[in-house]
């Protein structure tokens, strides 16, 4: 049962329907690899390409500086700076590094979507 250590996304550690241990009877194959999480940082902007299967290219962004950002009731997105984390529900670590991950709340530069209200509503 001893494997070497990496991220895998198989499923042969899992139980059975049944409930029953499964028996691992092969390696882990290169198509069930994982990779660890960016975990992007608030920063000037750092890009790496990744290279993945079929020799595609993943793009993995180590920091950001800016995002796209919808205004939901408005029906308008913008591409705005980010200013600054302010809360993450999964962990204050998050917040204090400046950590960019989904659902955390960020403060952004409203002047774009400021311009866009002036201009259609005058």
């Amino acid at each position: 049962q001893s494997s070497k250590m990496g991220i895998s996304r198989d499923s042969r550690h899992k139980h059975r329907k049944t409930g029953g241990r499964r028996n691992i009877h092969q390696k882990k194959r290169k198509y069930e690899m994982g990779r660890p999480a960016a975990m992007t940082k608030l920063g000037a902007q750092r890009v790496r390409p990744v290279r993945c299967r079929g020799g595609n290219m993943k793009y993995r962004a180590l920091r950001l500086d800016s995002g796209n950002y919808a205004w939901g009731s408005e029906n308008c997105a913008k591409k705005v700076r980010i200013l600054d984390v302010v809360y993450n529900a999964t962990s204050n670590e998050l917040v204090r590094t400046k950590t960019l991950l989904k659902n955390t709340i960020v403060q952004i530069d409203a002047q774009p979507f400021k311009q866009w209200y002036l201009k259609k509503y005058g």
